[in-house]
């Protein structure tokens, strides 16, 4: 629950928010029934978030692995309409979000207001991208020879997500729309300190056309949803994003084992998440399949790697 409520001042009964997590397009409680405290910058308490368990991790992962057939498989003009509709469905609920975000990283309201301002124009800029990638990332190559080949850019399948600690709303942005912009679903580890603008994101989700599955959010501690993400045999890829130094070894040495791709802090990363983003995120978490094809007397029929 949150302090949030409708009644104050009016001689009402105050009605708190409950947050929850958001898997498979519902709204669960955390399967081993905790909670934890959420406050501000000063101390004070904002909401009792869940607290996931393993077992929500897995079930997140069975409902990204689920949805990523009809996603993947669905026209980049239409991920881009519905990434699109993201962002329609957050302007229309920005002054909950820039509350959120107030509270979450204590800034002033007018600040709070130009990063979600900011997360709503990163949505319909990766919704741009979504037909666009494939020029970027794929194309003919030359060959030597009587025949020629087209490489093009696939996504991995499910991506889990390491939400940045410090920005609770453009940096989640900022990880979370390009991973399903190119075709992958994601299983999201909100920051730990400040999951409500997280939490209240899967409500937009929900009520858009994204499809349910497609993201799944998670809140609690990192250190113990992660590890099981990372070896998870049907987690094909991890973004590092959100992980101190030593969970993202512990997560890469467990990635490893089933030969995951693996997107590790870097240069490309930055504090100022206004930053443009450029299209590196948009390849982190693509595969390439190439086409050869013959020529001339060679026949018509071709192989693909």
């Amino acid at each position: 629950m949150s302090k949030e409520s409708t009644g104050a001042g009016t001689g009402r009964l105050n009605v708190f928010k409950t947050y929850k997590l958001y898997v498979g397009g519902k709204f669960p409680r955390s399967e081993s029934g905790r909670v934890y405290e959420v406050t501000d910058t000063k101390g004070g308490w904002l909401a009792n978030a869940p607290l996931s368990s393993r077992k929500d991790a897995r079930d997140a992962v069975v409902a990204a692995r689920k949805a990523f057939g009809g996603w993947s498989g669905a026209t980049a003009y239409n991920r881009g309409q519905v990434l699109y509709r993201v962002a329609e469905m957050l302007e229309g609920r920005r002054e909950q979000f820039v509350r959120e975000v107030a509270e979450a990283e204590g800034l002033s309201k007018p600040k709070a207001a130009a990063v979600v301002d900011a997360a709503v124009d990163r949505w319909v800029w990766y919704a741009g991208w979504t037909d666009k990638i494939a020029q970027i990332a794929g194309g003919a190559n030359p060959v030597a020879g009587p025949f020629f080949n087209l490489s093009t850019p696939e996504p991995s399948g499910v991506v889990a997500v390491l939400a940045p600690r410090e920005s609770s709303f453009l940096g989640l942005v900022s990880v979370i729309a390009p991973v399903i912009a190119t075709g992958n679903t994601a299983v999201v580890v909100a920051s730990e300190t400040s999951p409500l603008p997280a939490l209240s994101l899967g409500e937009v989700l929900a009520t858009s056309d994204v499809p349910g599955g497609v993201v799944n959010i998670l809140s609690g501690r990192a250190a113990e949803i992660a590890p099981p993400l990372a070896a998870h045999q049907d987690v094909n890829g991890i973004d590092l994003t959100g992980a101190d130094e030593a969970l993202a070894k512990e997560l890469e040495i467990a990635a490893a084992d089933n030969l995951k791709r693996v997107r590790r802090p870097g240069a490309t990363d930055t504090a100022d998440w206004t930053a443009a983003p450029g299209t590196h995120r948009l390849t982190a978490f693509l595969e390439t399949k190439t086409v050869w094809h013959p020529t001339g007397s060679l026949g018509a029929s071709g192989s693909a790697y």
